[in-house]
């Protein structure tokens, strides 16, 4: 069952979307009643197949599609139906919403349930950009959403932005990020466009009428450390800036690899001993568990090798790097001297500071490639 001291978080997949953005490659499907709560009660069966001991909840992420889509009664119907099972989350609990789906009779609700964290995916603010993104919302709804969110009051609240959108220039870029940064939010995500298969972005680049750029996403890269550092906001992971005392807490132990429990069609899960995902898919994942089965695919048994390799690959993406020192007493390996890590420190990539590895700017800028070739070093 893992160690009972360790973090457990629990992830929860909403599969409902009015509509698939142009970018989008998580699994969703569009939403009526029927399916709804069908889906409601596939996620109570679903908890009654976790075993999770007295092992207690410290966070709990609700993503999707549109977590936001749901009633307000029946975001209140999922929340009791998981801390009915694994209790509160003592640290944290976050759940994404569109602007679009932002009401006041759901906030309420969360608030209510005990959610502490909204994060709000609004992309840009820039409406030229939303249309290129095929975003169903408006710059006018971003700022209604926000203000909304922020008279209920949650203890935080996080924006997501996009950057590298096809045609957007490096100062448009920089103006999405000082409007961004001028809501005040406790927690900036920025994500460099990727081009997912299966989605209409993908088929764009198929067909040539959009192209990758490497040197432009870097400028772009170095645009939002500046923007971001000049507004007060500390960078922590190659993606996310924060106030103080507003990290993802969630996110900061699934890097660190700890434990969490995915619950939902497509949902991923790091727990008893294996890394596994739901099927993708919300009929099958229900005939599923209609048969006391919880239907996990793509299953890979977890080592110590392979928890220390990706301890290394999504550690080094932090600002504070690994400890070395931490990683020794929990694997048993000195890592100290490890050719690999060395070269990293040779070549500048990387810096040890005391037991701390962290990556330089150069690095960090490189932390996708460095990942890459981390693969199978530790776990091949």
């Amino acid at each position: 069952m893992g160690d009972k001291n360790a973090p457990l978080g629990l992830y929860l997949h909403v599969p409902f979307c009015s509509t698939a953005c142009d970018f989008c490659g998580f699994y969703q499907i569009q939403s009526d009643r029927k399916g709804i709560l069908r889906y409601i009660d596939g996620v109570k069966r679903e908890l009654e197949l976790v075993e999770a001991g007295n092992r207690k909840l410290d966070t709990m992420f609700w993503g999707g599609g549109t977590p936001g889509l749901l009633p307000a009664k029946d975001m209140l119907a999922v929340g009791g139906a998981i801390t009915g099972v694994l209790g509160q989350p003592e640290a944290e609990w976050t759940v994404e919403m569109a602007p679009s789906s932002v009401k006041r009779d759901k906030l309420e609700a969360l608030k209510e349930a005990g959610v502490t964290r909204i994060s709000m995916g609004i992309q840009s603010l820039d409406e030229r950009l939303l249309d290129a993104l095929g975003r169903q919302h408006s710059v006018k709804q971003i700022h209604k959403a926000y203000d909304l969110i922020r008279e209920v009051g949650f203890r935080s609240v996080n924006v997501d932005l996009i950057f590298a959108i096809p045609t957007q220039t490096e100062e448009e870029w920089r103006a999405d990020v000082r409007a961004a940064l001028a809501l005040e939010p406790d927690h900036l995500s920025t994500y460099c466009l990727t081009f997912e298969e299966d989605t209409a972005l993908f088929l764009k680049l198929q067909e040539g009428k959009v192209s990758i750029d490497p040197e432009r996403e870097a400028r772009f890269y170095h645009a939002i450390w500046e923007e971001a550092e000049r507004g007060g906001y500390s960078q922590y992971e190659i993606s996310n800036y924060a106030k103080a005392g507003h990290q993802c807490l969630h996110n900061v132990n699934t890097w660190k690899m700890a434990e969490w429990i995915g619950i939902g069609p497509s949902a991923a899960s790091q727990w008893a001993g294996s890394r596994h995902t739901n099927t993708p898919d919300l009929e099958a994942w229900l005939s599923g568990l209609e048969k006391g089965e919880r239907g996990l695919v793509d299953r890979v048994e977890l080592s110590d090798d392979l928890l220390l390799e990706d301890s290394l690959v999504f550690g080094l993406r932090m600002n504070q790097g690994v400890d070395l020192a931490e990683l020794a007493i929990r694997f048993g390996r000195d890592l100290g001297s490890h050719p690999f890590l060395l070269q990293l420190i040779e070549e500048g990539k990387a810096e040890r500071v005391g037991s701390a590895l962290r990556l330089t700017d150069d690095g960090r800028m490189l932390a996708d490639a460095v990942g890459e070739a981390l693969l199978g070093e530790f776990s091949g």
